[in-house]
């Protein structure tokens, strides 16, 4: 070959390689071609090396269903919550503003520090000085008291900003909070998460993945208060004083799914786990759900969609898709273990669930039995123990090593389904 064409092949070359070269993966930015966001060149492997590439990953057997049509989520995930295989994805590594499925973060970080729920707390002015313009609140008010079970009823059904301040003050202030959060993510191997908010209220530089979502759900689903404000379909909330007396009024969860709320038609098997929304971020979801034994979740970003509940039929579509797939498709993927996980030691933050201790309690099936001696409302704690309690480590030491599963307890399999 002449030298002149090899130096220009050369040339050429190392210009189309520049195109590809892998750089911290960022917020979403538009295309200047087509206005529509890309995603980044390169993005985290954690997981498996196919989870970071771009576009859709899935591997069909012979007897598999074909993915859903006109899933428009710029970002996706379907796994297996017990055994963490990942069925199939959708740039899940993509680093996106979150918006209030961050929540499942801060419950999972700070909810076992601040116990017993039963605790009371007087509100101060300056909990509720910084809540950002336009915030979903559950009506907090300064003054007032509240126990830490309401206030953590407000953050999972109506994803109040203003209880998550509160809450944040009593564990000892927002940055104090947003430390915590951090360190948490990166225990859990939540390598692509900013905490800028401990709301997940659109900040500079505040991003998580799909990836990151679902590894927060999986953790906050081991703990039994978590499932329980998770699956919490309606409640009833604190109000003001009037002639002495305490008044209250109700609030619904805003995760449509559970509720049905807006048309939107619930899903059988739903557990939670959270919904969010922002300007900035779009739509939001993770989702738990269960059949026939097998529970899987669901992580849903930003769907372009004009349906004005695409978020929700993209996630129910993937959770379809994934139930009938099951065991017919080869993983793309996994769910990684905590870092502790490797060495049997914790966090040091208190936040991740001990093997088979459930959150320092007698284990998943006494927490089975309490659920369904308290009863509750609907999509009450009864249906979170039967479906999301599946997350509930209960192999210990080598054997989590060995199996990574998060197993279902025979006693909640056979706990009544909605």
């Amino acid at each position: 070959m002449p030298a002149l064409k090899k130096t220009a092949l050369t040339v050429i070359s190392a210009a189309l390689l520049s195109t590809f070269v892998v750089s911290p993966a960022s917020a979403v930015g538009k295309d200047a071609s087509d206005e529509q966001p890309k995603p980044p060149a390169g993005m985290s492997k954690v997981g498996g090396e196919l989870l970071g590439r771009a576009g859709t990953q899935v591997k069909l057997g012979p007897d598999a269903p074909v993915l859903p049509k006109d899933l428009t989520g710029r970002s996706w995930i379907v796994a297996d919550a017990e055994s963490g295989q990942v069925l199939a994805s959708h740039n899940p590594h993509w680093r996106l503003p979150p918006a209030s499925t961050l929540k499942m973060l801060f419950a999972d970080t700070v909810m076992p520090a601040l116990q017993p729920k039963t605790q009371k707390y007087t509100v101060k002015d300056e909990d509720l000085a910084n809540l950002g313009e336009g915030s979903s609140l559950v009506g907090v008010k300064e003054k007032l008291t509240y126990t830490v079970h309401d206030l953590w009823l407000g953050v999972f059904l109506r994803s109040g900003n203003d209880a998550v301040h509160v809450l944040s003050s009593m564990y000892g202030g927002v940055p104090k909070t947003v430390d915590a959060m951090q360190s948490h993510a990166e225990e859990l191997q939540a390598l692509d998460t900013k905490v800028v908010s401990p709301d997940g209220y659109d900040a500079p530089d505040q991003v998580s993945s799909a990836y990151d979502l679902t590894l927060f759900a999986r953790s906050g689903l081991q703990k039994a208060d978590f499932r329980e404000y998770c699956s919490t379909a309606d409640a009833q909330f604190p109000g003001a004083e009037k002639n002495g007396k305490r008044e209250s009024f109700g609030i619904q969860n805003t995760n449509k799914l559970l509720t049905g709320a807006g048309g939107v038609e619930p899903y059988k098997g739903i557990a939670g786990v959270k919904n969010g929304y922002t300007t900035h971020a779009g739509n939001t979801f993770t989702g738990v759900a269960e059949r026939d034994g097998k529970v899987l979740l669901v992580t849903v970003m930003n769907p372009s969609s004009e349906k004005p509940h695409a978020v929700y039929d993209e996630a129910a579509d993937l959770l379809d898709w994934g139930f009938d797939a099951s065991g017919k498709v080869t993983p793309v993927g996994e769910l990684v273990p905590p870092k502790s996980a490797a060495t049997g030691t914790g966090s040091g933050k208190g936040s991740t669930a001990t093997p088979g201790n459930d959150e320092g309690q007698n284990g998943p099936a006494q927490s089975a039995k309490a659920a369904a001696s308290e009863g509750g409302g609907a999509g009450g704690a009864g249906i979170a123990l039967g479906i999301a309690a599946g997350v509930v480590v209960l192999l210990a030491g080598a054997a989590f090593l060995v199996n990574r599963r998060w197993p279902l307890p025979d006693l909640v399999r056979r706990l009544p389904r909605r």
